[in-house]
């Protein structure tokens, strides 16, 4: 305890040099936050050990068709504006390939002598695509502003398809609604912390440090290399969200020792180190709630839960370094901008929880079980596509891509180079017999009876065979990431390998449906991971056996009954969110449940009496509770509300509503199990003696 008072009174005798750093620091920071990549592809993330991702390598590596885009013309425009404009495409720098008509058919072929197939998929309804192959992956930094390039040349009577178009959007779309996030975030916690606090000018100071902490974490991701798009979009409001407890409780700290020392300078140093002992163990729950998420296969979950773990432990730093000598260089406008405290003491309330606290047992058992329902039949999509705005450019090229060629998902299938052709033709039209098949283009399809191999163009040959591979694009007419596309790829694995035993099977069909299998594994293990980890700090933090269960329980029930609001509600959520949401909430919110049952210990080995003891536990607890949850709620709330993409949209809902949730059940449900398990906590709590 002396050093850390020793730490608070450097801190309080070095403010001005503290300032001084933490404003350089926010120049590298600034210079990493560009630097860092942004990676839009949701599918990178899967395990480099899943078949899917190894044929997506092969068809980037050695085929070059790991990324491409289909663009759509209208067929009036004459042969030579196609050429001019294909001309212009090939100059982009990650282009590899640009295949139309034209290409196809060469001088050599007339369009009579193609395959039925093959015509369909080269001139249909009044439009020609033409295929567009990048050097890189689908999502990467240079295949983007290649598709921005592309977008430039064929101008708005053109569309552009595909999975890196549709990232380009959400690139697009989040750049521009990120500024939105963080002030309507930041206007929503001032507002609360301006009702909570007793000074209209401290809530600028503590958004400030919090601020500048938030800018320091998302610089230091350079570390990391890059994080994904919903890294990037929900890591500001929830860090800002998570750590704001931090600095109302070194606020409060640092008012109540002026009063008692009357020096502000000695007051601060003290308040410090009461911060930094409270908080440490608080912290150390919520970063094991984030760091949990690391243990998901989809290894998007490491992403979110090191920068959030990251973050938190940020948070902690500036929170008793930077606040307090911010709050001590602005004292004098603290002072200046007091007034009368808006939040009510809640009297009432606390003497009717603890009153009828049998009777809140009572509600929380009938209410238990459509919770645990509710959350076990919530309802996901794993299609991505579906959490973006209809308005954007790739996605009406979709749906054109759908309506006029028939071309929901594609598979692609990597088989053997010296396959013979009478078996790659006996195995083609066993997947063509497939419910869900619309039509298979492969070199064996492409020849047909009429075309020979010398006859085609070699840049049309480099996409469908080399030196160990040839390529089987097939054409599905089941969305991705339903049950019957799932099946379909399933079959499909079944015939190819039935003719090649290492076929491997690629393509955002196949991709997403592993993303689906590991998904589901993923959303009971990092739940079960989180629970367990935060229930063994506990147990060292409460050196208890049973606060560890009650709290455990007491949150997971408020994770379920915001989860299912979801079902209920008949709201379909992203599969990112249902995973997430349990770990976050828990991490995040399990505070709430520890500050009051602290207190409920204290005033227990105080001598009070179990009613007596939350009485005076609640009343203390209680504001710090609400604001808490409101300045969380405030923070990912706004982003709930303007964000138009859904996969962001629906986390910072759940959150959000979680927030509120998880205050609720904590001030209702918990008084009242603490006080009915009186007896066992005191059996099983070291230090703590019934009374």
């Amino acid at each position: 305890m002396i050093k850390v008072q020793k730490f608070g009174e450097f801190i309080v005798n070095h403010r001005r040099l503290i300032i001084i750093i933490c404003l350089l620091l926010l120049i590298p920071s600034i210079i990493g936050i560009k630097a860092t990549k942004i990676n839009y592809d949701i599918l990178s993330y899967l395990p480099d050990t899943v078949d899917t991702v190894k044929g997506q390598n092969i068809l980037t590596d050695e085929f070059g068709v790991g990324s491409y885009s289909i663009v759509i013309i209208d067929n009036k425009m004459k042969d030579k504006d196609i050429l001019k404009m294909e001309d212009k495409i090939k100059e982009i720098d990650a282009v590899d390939k640009v295949i139309s008509k034209s290409d196809i058919l060469g001088t050599s072929i007339p369009e009579e002598m193609l395959p039925d197939d093959v015509k369909e998929a080269i001139n249909k309804d009044g439009t020609i695509p033409i295929l567009v192959t990048f050097k890189t992956g689908m999502a990467a930094g240079e295949t983007l502003d290649a598709i921005d390039d592309l977008r430039d040349i064929v101008g708005d009577s053109c569309k552009v398809s595909g999975i890196s178009a549709t990232s380009d959007d959400i690139r697009i779309l989040l750049d521009q609604e990120m500024s939105v996030y963080v002030v309507v975030a930041s206007i929503f916690c001032i507002i609360v912390l301006m009702i909570a606090l007793d000074s209209y000018g401290v809530p600028l100071i503590i958004l400030g440090g919090i601020g500048i902490a938030i800018l320091y974490n998302m610089g230091t991701n350079i570390v990391l290399g890059q994080i994904s798009y919903i890294t990037k979009a929900i890591a500001t409001v929830l860090q800002l969200g998570v750590t704001m407890d931090f600095s109302i409780f070194l606020y409060h700290s640092y008012q109540r020792q002026k009063e008692i020392l009357g020096d502000k300078n000695k007051a601060m140093a003290t308040a410090i180190k009461e911060t930094l002992v409270s908080i440490v163990g608080s912290s150390t729950t919520t970063i094991a709630g984030f760091l949990a998420l690391c243990t998901m296969s989809l290894t998007l979950g490491t992403d979110i839960g090191l920068v959030m773990a990251k973050g938190v432990l940020i948070g902690v730093i500036t929170t008793v370094t930077l606040l307090p000598s911010l709050l001590l260089a602005f004292d004098k406008v603290i002072e200046k901008t007091k007034h009368k405290e808006l939040l009510p003491e809640f009297k009432k309330f606390t003497n009717f929880i603890v009153n009828h606290y049998k009777a809140m047992i009572v509600v929380f058992l009938l209410l238990l079980a459509p919770a645990i329902y509710g959350n076990n039949n919530v309802k996901v999509y794993y299609n991505l596509n579906k959490s973006l705005p209809d308005t954007l450019q790739s996605v009406s090229a979709n749906k054109e891509l759908q309506e006029k060629f028939n071309m929901v998902s594609t598979q692609m299938v990597l088989v053997n180079k010296d396959m013979k052709a009478d078996i790659a033709k006996q195995m083609i039209n066993e997947i063509k017999d497939l419910d869900g098949v619309d039509g298979v283009i492969g070199l064996q399809e492409l020849l047909g009876d009429n075309v020979s191999k010398e006859m085609i163009p070699d840049d049309i040959l480099s996409i469908f065979e080399n030196d160990k591979y040839q390529l089987l694009i097939i054409n599905s007419t089941y969305e991705n990431a339903t049950d019957e596309s799932n099946a379909l790829i399933q079959k499909v694995n079944e015939i190819v390998s039935k003719y090649d035993e290492n076929a491997i099977m690629a393509g955002e069909g196949p991709l997403m449906n592993d993303l689906v299998k590991i998904a589901d594994h993923d959303f009971n293990s990092v739940n079960v991971t989180s629970a367990v980890v935060i229930f063994v700090i506990m147990i060292f933090v409460f050196k208890s056996i049973s606060l560890p269960v009650i709290l455990i329980a007491v949150i997971e029930f408020a994770i379920f009954a915001n989860m299912s609001f979801t079902s209920y509600f008949g709201t379909v959520i992203p599969f990112i969110a249902s995973i997430v949401i349990g770990t976050i909430q828990l991490g995040a919110t399990v505070d709430y449940a520890i500050l009051m049952t602290n207190k409920y210990v204290k005033n227990r080995k105080d001598g009070l009496v179990p009613k007596e003891a939350m009485r005076l536990s609640l009343q203390d607890s209680i504001k710090s509770v609400i604001v808490s949850a409101f300045c969380f709620f405030a923070a990912t709330c706004g982003v709930s509300l303007f964000s138009n993409i859904e996969m962001i949209g629906s986390i910072c809902t759940l959150i959000s509503r979680g927030a509120i949730i998880s205050m609720v059940v904590v001030l209702t449900v918990l008084p009242a199990c603490l006080i009915l398990c009186d007896k066992v906590i005191c059996r099983t709590t070291k230090g703590l003696v019934r009374k």
